[in-house]
């Protein structure tokens, strides 16, 4: 199952978000459960990057199915809708194939 963890100030704002885990909805290479999830995300990062020039930090661990990605700074308005965009994507993916394959979370 892949877990993704949206960390955010007591004031609401994002401060990071951790995807981590394989969705294990079908072997490694057919799963397309996983491969929407890191589209996703992985869009998102290069999106906040590329066109936005966000301040991030971003670490991964392909075999564990890790990435986390931090804002040094607080998000542009642009930047907060992407990761809103971000967390709709996974909404939906949680809403067709459920929480067996991905959870969300929100923590403070």
């Amino acid at each position: 199952m892949t877990t993704v963890t949206f960390h955010k100030t007591k004031s609401g704002e994002y401060k990071s978000f951790t995807c981590k885990g394989h969705a294990g909805f079908d072997d490694y290479g057919k799963d397309i459960v996983c491969a929407s999830i890191s589209v996703l995300v992985i869009n998102t990062i290069n999106s906040l990057e590329e066109i936005v020039h966000e301040q991030i930090s971003v670490e991964s661990d392909e075999e564990s199915g890790m990435i986390t990605c931090k804002f040094e700074v607080p998000l542009q308005e642009t930047s907060k809708v992407l990761v809103d965009s971000l967390v709709l994507g996974l909404t939906q993916i949680v809403k067709q194939y459920g929480e067996k394959y991905c959870k969300l979370r929100f923590t403070c």
